[in-house]
């Protein structure tokens, strides 16, 4: 079983690799924050209540975060292990994650921190877009579409997070750096993580992530 956690900053290309990492190895990519955008897309009564939250870059409550890693967790196409990216973000999420995975007869097999200096990091966020109809991104400078503003895919209209406007991105540094770097630690004094750089290209940070997912059996 391949049960891992991705931790690191906003911008590291967590989500970016989880994808291509979960589909080589035919596993889930669970996403809180793909899970609750979808939410208040849909226009959800949770949406609602995340909504704020994500719009200012700030942490859902952890009650929040765990009820819906563990409806997730019980999914069938989790038995043989999934890819966990933004969850947990705190030392409590990881304490209520440890006792959730204790409760379900398993545990995590590796934490894997991707780790990108800042300034790399606010050009990648900065410069993220998104399909509103497919969910592909692109990058004004690194992967920019065709056509600027529309979809290569589904020719969909392009559109930036709020949370990736540069105020916000600060915001979710600072937030990362008071309430998640911690977790690195923690992580480590449990002889889970592994650091992988992800500030170099893309296709050389999936090379060291595989390499690491392909020891665990």
């Amino acid at each position: 079983m391949k049960n891992v956690v991705f931790l690191g900053p906003p911008g590291a290309g967590k989500g970016t690799q989880a994808v291509d990492l979960a589909r080589k190895y035919g596993i889930p990519h669970i996403s809180t924050g793909d899970i609750l955008r979808e939410e208040i897309k849909a226009g959800t009564e949770l949406g609602k209540l995340a909504r704020n939250y994500i719009d200012d870059g700030n942490l859902v409550p952890d009650e929040l975060a765990v009820d819906i890693i563990r409806k997730r967790l019980q999914k069938e196409d989790a038995g043989n292990g999934y890819i966990l990216d933004g969850f947990p973000r705190t030392i409590p999420q990881a304490e209520m994650l440890e006792h959730l995975l204790s409760e379900m007869g398993t545990e995590l097999s590796r934490v894997i921190y991707l780790d990108a200096p800042e300034d790399v990091i606010i050009k990648r966020l900065s410069g993220r877009r998104i399909c509103h109809q497919c969910g592909k991104i692109f990058h004004t400078v690194n992967m920019p579409p065709l056509k600027p503003g529309i979809c290569d895919a589904c020719g969909g209209e392009l559109y930036q997070r709020p949370d990736d406007e540069p105020e916000a991105i600060r915001q979710r540094l600072q937030v990362y750096r008071d309430k998640t770097e911690d977790l690195i630690q923690w992580y480590a004094d449990r002889r889970l993580l592994e650091r992988v750089d992800a500030g170099i290209a893309r296709v050389e940070t999936y090379k060291k992530l595989e390499e690491i997912l392909s020891r665990l059996q």
